[in-house]
């Protein structure tokens, strides 16, 4: 599996694509918001001739579903996200201009992806994990064949998503690490939603919010 990503707007936030020998693709949280960002992305898809087939959010916060609708719009990719974060989405057309997003166009059709189920493209196949805290409906993308953890605001390098955000919750979002990330081989890499990849080994013994003493 091949996975690109690309760091957009002011929050810094890193838009996946995960590809395969197939030429399949899907994309997890189009951040992309500007004219420029939008064309480095879609030049991105067209110069590899990649096929978008579908859409994920880990979680719906704004600078996550920047380019939702760009996406949905240019390649007929149908959107995912975890039904329990459907309201934050819905939201996103309120939060967007005072967040500095004033030309945010809402999508208006999505389907629902729960933690049991499984996504498939090309010839890959992604485990989706709950991982709730940052986010009361947060969802990671598990790929056990190459060890990579597509994990959104819930761990980073050396840090853990905020909680003070609308349904955010420290407790949760510690126990969501341990019992689902944790769990996971060491030499899992994490693609997080902003920063630098890592490792859940290295989380474990040097992340200061949730390591393993």
């Amino acid at each position: 599996m091949n996975i690109y990503f690309f760091t957009f707007n002011k929050y810094s936030e890193n838009t996946y694509i995960l590809s395969d020998e197939t030429n399949k693709c899907i994309i997890i949280d189009p951040g992309f918001y500007t004219t420029e960002e939008k064309k480095i992305f879609s030049s991105f898809i067209e110069n590899n001739r990649l096929e978008v087939v579908s859409l994920y959010n880990t979680h719906c916060h704004i600078d996550h579903i920047l380019g939702n609708y760009e996406v949905q719009s240019l390649y007929k990719a149908p959107l995912f996200i975890n039904p329990i974060e459907e309201q934050i989405l819905k939201m996103g057309k309120i939060y967007a201009s005072p967040y500095g997003f004033p030309e945010y166009q809402e999508v208006m059709n999505y389907r629902f992806i729960k933690e049991t189920d499984t996504i498939h493209f090309g010839n890959t196949e992604l485990k989706v994990l709950f991982l709730p805290g940052h986010s009361p409906g947060h969802i990671g993308f598990y790929n056990d064949k190459d060890k990579v953890l597509v994990s959104g605001d819930v761990l980073f390098y050396k840090s853990i998503g905020r909680t003070d955000l609308p349904g955010g919750d420290l407790e949760t979002l510690v126990k969501s690490i341990h019992k689902n990330i944790f769990t996971l081989e060491d030499s899992v890499k994490v693609y997080p939603g902003h920063g630098k990849i890592t490792t859940v080994g290295y989380e474990k013994k040097n992340n200061p919010f949730v390591k393993i003493k």
